[in-house]
């Protein structure tokens, strides 16, 4: 699965450089194959999932080993902590030399010393075999495990690799957490499947990602942001070959400023911790504000009414986005509850977001269905749409969108927006209702300071219905 490990693509002494530590491919595979050694033959493995070399070298040797890998986050609640390792049923916890164990764990701690070195030969795991264990938001309930393939990691990055013309010639750069798909999956994975070099700022900060020299880089919208905020930074990816942004909706006046200040026209993309990634702007296609693009390469989808029938591509019908394909995961860890609600008879996984498709092919993401879309006084509204035109307003930093339970609309579209002061919500309000439809406008603006927002920069909407 991870072919540059094993030669072909040449190597560096700071082939993989994770928050200012350099290792070749060559140390990773050594000290990663004596992590191996001590994983071998257990039921899973969770790995302390910091931003450190040592965690690169964890997760490697899991792979290695065959064991399944469970990131843990490293800022969890004991809560949520504890839910992991009891659901994964981790045999082992991996720490880098001198990081405490979390009070309260009662596994077995195992020190992953990215110096450490072994010569043994793992026998290859069979591509159907389980690589990682990873959970989802907990959006609604305790995390569930989605269990994913070596096959369908394999699958994905060979596919973006494709779409983003991504080689061994690149440098990506990012300063991802490393318990996500993001950033661990595309973002160290993925390196070590197609040999480029890789730079982990440790954090995203405009001024790393400045410093990096990178010709492939991967973000999130709030770290954009912060990047279009600061003008040398943005102005310094110029040399660039690619800005990827995903997690969630890339703002367009971001996307605007980007490529005003760096040239670069960012791309877009579309997953899921299930699903990895499936839909995603080309490189060598056009690059379309709000939009994420075309399947990848293995990858179908569909779109469905509330009635269960298909809808038309025709830009403008909104309905629930259904996929299919090579990257998808095997099931969720011991809830065969929520595969039965996740899949359908025909074989295809309910994403869960609605989504709108274009007679090309161009897939616009509209958000959850359980919060994005919104249905109020007979209409279906999508919240991106108008938390798209509440950020034309210059005044407009943020903004996200709900719909509230209402005795007369059944849901009231509400805004809650961060201003720089220098207008009203009820100017908000009608700013959005002479750019798009009158029944679309919000009924009501709350100006706030920020919005609530996970580790990957998504909205957490679900905190904001609880204060409409």
């Amino acid at each position: 699965m991870l072919t540059a490990l094993r030669g072909g693509h040449g190597d560096a002494p700071d082939a993989l450089r994770i928050d200012g530590h350099a290792m070749s491919r060559e140390r990773l595979l050594a000290a990663a194959t004596a992590a191996a050694d001590r994983f071998a033959g257990a039921s899973a493995v969770a790995v302390l999932a910091r931003p450190t070399a040592a965690t690169v070298t964890a997760v490697v040797g899991g792979l290695l080993a065959g064991v399944p890998v469970v990131p843990l986050p490293p800022d969890a609640g004991p809560k949520e902590r504890d839910h992991i390792l009891r659901d994964s049923g981790a045999a082992l916890l991996a720490v880098g030399p001198g990081e405490q164990v979390p009070d309260g764990v009662t596994i077995p701690a195992v020190p992953v010393d990215p110096a450490a070195r072994s010569a043994t030969t793992h026998p290859e795991p069979e591509p159907g075999a389980t690589a990682l264990v990873l959970y989802t938001s907990g959006t609604t309930g305790a995390p569930k495990g989605a269990v994913v393939s070596r096959r369908a990691v394999a699958a994905d990055l060979d596919a973006l690799a494709a779409a983003w013309a991504w080689t061994a010639e690149d440098t990506l750069v990012h300063g991802l957490p490393l318990f996500h798909v993001h950033g661990l999956v595309l973002g160290v994975l993925g390196a070590l499947r197609t040999g480029s070099r890789l730079v982990h700022t440790g954090r995203p900060t405009p001024a790393a990602y400045a410093a990096a020299g990178g010709t492939l880089y991967f973000g999130v919208p709030t770290v954009w942001s912060r990047v279009a905020a600061d003008e040398a930074a943005a102005r310094s990816l110029a040399g660039a070959r690619l800005l990827v942004s995903g997690s969630a909706p890339l703002p367009v006046p971001v996307f605007e400023r980007l490529q005003a200040l760096s040239g670069q026209r960012p791309i877009e993309r579309y997953g899921m911790t299930e699903t990895l990634i499936t839909v995603s702007t080309r490189a060598d296609g056009e690059r379309r504000p709000g939009s994420v693009g075309i399947p990848v390469e293995g990858v179908r989808t569909r779109l469905l009414g509330e009635d269960g029938t298909p809808l038309p591509h025709d830009g403008e019908s909104v309905g629930e986005l259904q996929v299919r394909g090579a990257t998808l995961f095997d099931g969720y860890l011991g809830r065969p509850d929520a595969d039965a609600q996740s899949w359908t008879d025909d074989g295809w996984f309910r994403t869960g977001d609605v989504a709108v498709v274009g007679a090309d092919g161009f897939h616009r993401i509209v958000g959850r269905a359980s919060v994005d879309l919104i249905k109020s006084g007979g209409f279906k509204i999508g919240a991106g749409e108008v938390e798209a035109a509440l950020r034309d307003h210059p005044a407009v930093s943020d903004a996200a969108v709900v719909g509230a339970p209402d005795t007369d609309l059944g849901q009231a579209v509400v805004a809650y927006v961060v201003t720089d002061g220098a207008v009203t919500g009820d100017q908000l309000s009608a700013f959005v209702a002479d750019r798009l439809s009158v029944h679309k406008r919000p009924r009501r603006v709350v100006l706030v300071d920020e919005l609530p927002r996970n580790a990957m920069g998504k909205v957490l909407k679900k905190q904001l219905l609880t204060e409409s």
